[in-house]
């Protein structure tokens, strides 16, 4: 592996992800914290230098969560705050991105370096490139298309699901900021979401390749079907791995084994033969994941309290062609819009 392109390469994504998406400027500061765990950091952190050659640099080891809070708190709204974190930074009281949001900061956050292998280095690094024509012209645009929509059908591997009534409006994770109170967020992006509006009107079967496992660690798994009635996980074939009969079972203990969520991934670099172990990233798959369990809480569900629940378990289907009121939307891996 070729470290030093590495970080040239990661230097020109975040370079665009700072003054493109984040529309930061030299006028304003801008602090960085990084650690030294892990190889993927510090090729973050060496590039970030390059790219905010003024900013202060902070080394979360030698120096105490005060003076950090406070070095951040001294900083001036629209200022940024790049976090690169091998694992998360841990701050007691202070949920730190939360916090740094509410001072009207923008902020970068890459959290759970670790979790991706030195293999995958280069496809994290990639997943980094901000292309605001297709984020932006592609994420509006699934967005008008799945809001108005009565009927989405997802066709996987010779099974169908299909979610009538109608769907939540959708959400964006595409690097477009405009309107919005919070600038930035966890990196990298490329996400549209949503869920059903009636969730006992979702029925039919996928096919799951991919799920996370309780160490929050991607798993590829040879295809296997789960079939879902009135929006929950009734049945799975006996080929699913253990791990899934008992991550249903843990679920059933304190909830409905509920699919809620349903998001379209955009980011081109991360696919099923290039993929991220960290689910945070993995999500942004070019492709769909779906849920499971009843946490979600962007969405409110009458019966559904959300400080108690418990549960969202990302899964991977396969997914062959998704319609929307029979107008196809996504086909083999690619967007229809």
């Amino acid at each position: 592996m070729d470290i030093p392109t590495l970080i040239a390469q990661a230097t020109t994504h975040i370079q665009n992800i700072v003054y493109h998406a984040l529309e930061h400027n030299d006028s304003q500061q801008a602090l960085v914290i990084f650690d030294t765990e892990n190889g993927l950091t510090n090729i973050l952190t060496a590039a970030y230098r390059v790219a905010l050659p003024t900013a202060t640099f902070i080394d979360f080891a030698t120096v105490t969560k005060d003076e950090i809070i406070a070095a951040c708190d001294a900083l001036a709204p629209k200022d940024l705050v790049v976090l690169i974190q091998s694992s998360n930074f841990r701050l007691d009281e202070f949920r730190i991105r939360l916090h740094l949001f509410q001072h009207q900061l923008k902020v970068i956050e890459h959290l759970h370096l670790y979790r991706n292998t030195e293999d995958s280095w280069v496809t994290y690094v990639e997943s980094l490139a901000y292309d605001p024509t297709w984020y932006r012209g592609t994420g509006h645009a699934l967005k008008a298309r799945l809001e108005d929509t009565k009927t989405l059908r997802i066709e996987s591997a010779g099974v169908t699901l299909t979610v009538e009534g109608g769907l939540e409006t959708p959400k964006l994770n595409i690097g477009d900021y405009t309107g919005m109170d919070n600038i930035g967020g966890t990196f990298p992006i490329g996400e549209v979401f949503t869920e059903s509006k009636d969730f006992t009107r979702m029925n039919g079967s996928l096919y799951i390749y991919a799920f996370a496992g309780p160490d929050f660690l991607i798993n590829m798994h040879e295809p296997f079907r789960v079939d879902i009635e009135q929006g929950l996980v009734v049945n799975w074939e006996h080929t699913a791995p253990q791990t899934f009969t008992d991550i249903v079972a843990l679920v059933k203990t304190y909830e409905r084994p509920l699919i809620r969520e349903i998001g379209f991934g955009l980011n081109r670099a991360i696919t099923r033969e290039h993929y991220l172990k960290d689910i945070t990233a993995f999500e942004r798959i070019l492709g769909m994941h779906v849920s499971l369990g009843e946490k979600h809480s962007v969405y409110k569900k009458p019966g559904i309290t959300t400080h108690k629940t418990k549960f969202h378990v990302d899964l991977f289907p396969v997914v062959d062609s998704v319609f929307v009121d029979d107008s196809g939307i996504f086909e083999q891996g690619a967007y229809l819009l």
